[in-house]
């Protein structure tokens, strides 16, 4: 099935299969990267670990090749409009936010820079890349949703380009002065708590690819001398795939997130703590990591068209799925969720619907509603 191959391209691109860290690979270019691009070669010093063996430090992630890229020169309009003059803190909130949508190259990059157990010994840096669309969804002032999407093409064997492979990514809605949020608890389970001081600040609920909540934080942000910043406040997330494909020594991330706006796109740092939390409430930190995903703005390939198109078929289905977890949210003071249901992961499912949607001759408004429910509410305890 189409979907099926999808994911198994998203997985290769990710690396969500990541090699253990006694395996290093020898590749002469980072996993990932275009074939043009070269690895340098052995100093003795890796980032962050300047006595750590070159060798064993290599790069971890994706496997794929991705066609070449054009980088936008210049300075984005939505850069442009941020910096006119008279905007009051709240328009200027805004306009960076909305800056944040664009067609781009985005690389993902994670170092472990601290260890806080007995013999520690880091992982493999992480770093892996893909072409991604950042689309607005809604925009009613004080909330703003945004909804990424990859949309790849691929080298074969032959270096020939495949594509484009749209895949749904993540979702994150901004509110303004929002009262309260889902706070990551552990083992996929979230409690509705107030947010602490709301006056002047956004938060940013951030969902996984298949619409479930992932982590919610709240901060400020702050716009002096051409720097537009989003510092948030303390949150706690679940591991990212990167991480639980590998590590079965801690289950929460509790960090901040730093998201800056530069002239040809925008950079999210994250200073990441690596925090077992135990049943009986006991807390045990095993190390910190700090992780920067870089969105530079691309001119090609053309990411908009291929999105546009794969939403004009399948964005009512995404719609009730986000509606019906909003109604969950809303009655719920928490919720926990199952990890498989009948065998399956939740945004297998989902992405399965997704693709019969995309290819059926007629919509069934009724039927997609109805799917949307069932299944988030057969992965709910």
């Amino acid at each position: 099935m189409k979907s099926i191959r999808q994911l198994a391209l998203l997985a290769a691109l990710l690396g969500f299969q990541a090699q253990a860290q006694e395996e290093p690979k020898k590749e002469a270019a980072p996993p990932s990267a275009p074939a043009a691009a070269e690895k340098p070669a052995p100093t003795g010093h890796v980032f962050a670990w300047g006595f750590m063996d070159w060798e064993q430090m290599q790069t971890r992630g994706g496997t794929t090749q991705g066609a070449e890229v054009t980088l936008f020169t210049g300075t984005k309009p939505s850069w442009q409009r941020l910096r006119q003059p008279g905007l009051d803190k709240f328009e200027q909130d805004r306009r960076a936010i909305l800056a944040i949508a664009g067609n781009y190259r985005v690389s993902f990059d994670f170092t472990e820079t601290a260890g806080l157990v007995e013999n520690f010994k880091p992982t493999r840096p992480y770093f892996s890349w893909g072409t991604e669309n950042v689309t607005v969804l809604e925009d009613s002032g004080g909330f703003i949703s945004l909804q990424h999407s990859l949309v790849m093409y691929f080298k074969n064997d032959k270096g020939e380009v495949e594509g484009p492979n749209v895949m749904k990514h993540w979702r994150e809605d901004w509110t303004y002065q929002d009262t309260e949020m889902q706070v990551y608890q552990g083992d996929l389970t979230w409690k509705k708590m107030p947010v602490e001081s709301p006056a002047g600040k956004w938060t940013q609920a951030v969902f996984q690819v298949d619409d479930s909540p992932r982590y919610e934080a709240s901060g400020k942000w702050s716009h002096e001398g051409g720097l537009s910043m989003w510092r948030s406040d303390l949150r706690q997330r679940p591991l990212p795939r990167r991480e639980f494909s590998i590590r079965k020594d801690y289950n929460v991330q509790q960090g901040t997130d730093e998201i800056t706006l530069t002239p040809n796109g925008w950079v999210h740092v994250q200073s990441n703590r690596k925090l077992q939390v135990n049943k009986d409430g006991s807390l045990q930190y095993v190390g910190q990591e700090i992780g920067v995903d870089r969105y530079e703005e691309i001119t090609s390939p053309d990411l908009a068209t291929a999105f546009n198109a794969y939403w004009a078929k399948t964005g009512g289905y995404w719609k009730d799925v986000r509606e019906t977890w909003d109604k969950v949210l809303r009655e719920r003071d928490g919720f926990s969720m199952k990890d498989t249901y009948d065998g399956k992961q939740l945004f297998m499912i989902h992405f399965e619907h997704a693709e019969q949607v995309e290819q059926a001759e007629k919509p069934d408004p009724e039927g997609d509603l109805k799917h949307a429910q069932e299944t988030i509410r057969s992965f709910l305890n």
